[in-house]
Parts: structure tokens; sequence; C-alpha cells
């Protein structure tokens, strides 16, 4: 059974489906994705998101505003924990810091992040990170305001082995996207053979970044089984095992997603 750590729900392109999410979801389901994980990149899309949980048991909610996101009025580390507590989200995200962009600036991007940073800690939440040509900046923001105790998640990596192994010893996981499928991305698949396979968790950050073969169409939650199956392929190991295991990481890293379930159903947790 295979977990969508990160997936952007509310932006799916749901024209196959007639409009209806269920029914994407349910193409995921018949390939054994057994839980998806909604994030958010503005509070304003929190309700929406909630919905979501409402309509299908097996989505949760994680709830930030993206560090590319312009907003009339920034939120203070009161008005995200607020935020997310009122939705019940099991996460506080996505933040961080993307310097390949300008949109936002940088000073900007750090203050938000730290905002996150602190409501994450003050509910004991973990957090979702983006992060861009940002390497040591997130690193250092991690290590003075976030909580080792609780962690969070590098998700869509991009960047090498050194700075996987720093997050993962700050308390993180690495997640890994449909980008380690592609051509160009050798390190990547490094970083995928290398890492410990219990601080890994697998995504798809769909609406984007489809995976091989789909690369170039609008990205769907089903095709997080292709990017399980090129990490059991640079491993070595069967796609069970890469199934079981990021499924476990995931309810490890995020307790929140009725994880009762899990502990019934899956071996590894």
């Amino acid at each position: 059974m295979f977990v969508d750590s990160h997936c952007h729900l509310d932006r799916l392109d749901l024209t196959p489906y007639g409009g209806d999410l269920g029914a994407a979801l349910d193409a995921a389901r018949a390939r054994g994705v057994q839980r998806f994980l909604a994030i958010a990149t503005t509070l304003e899309s929190a309700p929406a998101l909630a919905a979501m949980t409402r309509e299908h048991a097996d989505v949760d909610i994680a709830l930030g505003l993206h560090p590319l996101q312009s907003v009339a009025q920034e939120p203070d580390a009161a008005a995200i924990a607020e935020c997310a507590e009122r939705y019940a989200a099991v996460a506080i995200g996505e933040t961080g810091l993307d310097f390949h962009v300008d949109s936002v600036p940088h000073a900007l991007q750090r203050q938000r992040f730290v905002a996150h940073l602190e409501a994450a800690r003050s509910l004991e939440l973990p957090v979702v990170v983006h992060t861009r040509e940002a390497r040591e900046e997130t690193l250092a923001l991690i290590r003075e305001h976030g909580d080792p105790a609780v962690g969070g998640v590098l998700h869509c990596f991009t960047e090498d082995l050194d700075m996987a192994r720093e997050a993962v010893r700050l308390g993180y996981y690495i997640s890994l996207s449909g980008i380690v499928t592609f051509a160009s991305a050798e390190a990547l698949r490094e970083v995928a053979r290398r890492l410990p396979l219990d601080r890994l968790l697998i995504e798809t950050d769909s609406p984007f970044l489809a995976p091989v073969p789909y690369r170039g169409r609008a990205n769907e939650p089903q095709w997080v089984v292709e990017v399980a199956e090129c990490i059991a392929e640079v491993r070595g190991i069967s796609v069970d095992e890469v199934a079981m295991q990021t499924r476990a990481n995931f309810y490890r890293l995020f307790p929140g997603c009725h994880q009762e379930d899990a502990q019934h159903t899956n071996p590894f947790a």
C-alpha cells in the first residue's frame, strides 16, 4: 500500500475525471494508494481542503503559506497555529525558502518560514518544507527554530546527499517526487540509493512534476507508484518493500493521520 505524502488536491486537473475529485482518488486507490496528504499553499485554501477530509476519509491536510505566495497580510505564528487547529491539520506547510525565484523578497521568506516553524513547535506538529537554492539558510533556520523531537520533511527533494544527511540528523525525512525518474536526475537517484530507507517518503507534488513515462502531463496521485518503482530499482529491492517502509515512515512522521489504521495493517509500524 502506497501513500502520496504531498499532493495539491485542490489544484488537480480533473478534466479526465469529469471534474470529480473522488474519481481521481479512486484511480489512485485502484493502484494501491492508501492515503493522501493534501498540502495548502495559502491559508485561505483551508476550508476547501478541510471539506475534502470530510468527504474522503483517506485524505489529511497540511496548512501553511508557500514561500512564493504573495499575500496582503502576512500571518504570524499565532495565526498559522490557529488556522491549523481550527481545520485539524496534521502538519504545518508547505513553507520554506525558494531563492530560485525573486517574486517574494528573501528576507520576507525567512520571516515567514520562522513563523511556520514556531507555529509547528507550539502545536507539536511536523513541518513540510519547500527548499530550492537555499540550502544553508534552510538548514540554519531549522536548527534554530525547529523542533527535532517532532521534525518534518524536505519535500520534493532536489539537493545533494550531504544536505539530505544533515536534514536527517536534524530529525527530518526526505521526500522524493517524480523528478527522481528523470534522465537528468542521477544525483537524486544517488540520494534514493544511499539514504536509509527508514528516512524516505514518496510523493507526487501533483499536479506538478509527473514522473516518467508521464512527464509533460498534469501529474496525478496515482503516479506515486512510479516514484516507488524507481526507488526500488535503484536500491535493488522490491516495490513492496519501498511501499511498506515509506508508508510506515509517513505514519511515524504524521501521527495525526489515523495512526490506528497503520498499526493494524502495517508490519513496519
